[in-house]
């Protein structure tokens, strides 16, 4: 179980890396190399729910692993936990962060674009909080690998984020009057 645990977490933050650039990608509404837009809606919708089944398996299987010693307030109360409490609330913060999109993308339709759009810049801090549980809770965290990979990520991340902030980035409502593809 711990094996599985471990590596189901750094799939799940791998998988919530590119959901995060997909995520930022589909608002511009521009195609990815030779995939449309609406591929890319796609692709950014069902690698988020593929990262949400690797979180879940990562938190299952240290729920059921002895070695971990994890209950289910450790899961749902961040900062209660007995080993290295502050990482693992972290990773706590950022699973309450993770079912709060996935509920508000569910129900989109229901709350209408401007509360899942509110919800949705929770991703923001998601992530890093997310990557600040790996390295601080993480078997792997202070490896030379996994802090290499880290910081690539980090510095995509950083770029796309600056890009979405700026000036030049154009919401897809403007991609499409302008008739940019």
């Amino acid at each position: 179980m711990w094996a599985v645990g471990r590596m189901s977490g750094f799939v799940a933050l791998a998988l919530f890396t590119m959901t995060v650039l997909l995520g930022i990608l589909t608002r511009s509404g521009r195609p990815l190399l030779a995939i449309p837009r609406f591929s890319v809606t796609l692709l950014h919708r069902n690698l988020s729910l593929l990262a949400t089944v690797f979180l879940l398996l990562h938190v299952g299987t240290l729920l059921l692993d002895s070695y971990a010693q994890l209950n289910i307030v450790d899961v749902v109360v961040p900062f209660l936990g007995s080993f290295k409490p502050f990482w693992q609330g972290l990773g706590t913060v950022a699973l309450d962060l993770v079912l709060a999109l996935v509920v508000t993308g569910l129900l989109r339709h229901r709350i209408g674009q401007r509360a899942f759009r509110a919800v949705h810049w929770f991703s923001y801090a998601m992530w890093p909080i997310a990557l600040g549980h790996a390295i601080g809770n993480g078997t792997n965290g202070g490896n030379g690998w996994f802090l290499a990979g880290a910081s690539i990520a980090v510095l995509l991340l950083a770029a796309a984020t600056a890009w979405r902030v700026s000036a030049a980035f154009l919401e897809t409502s403007k991609v499409r009057q302008g008739g940019l593809s």
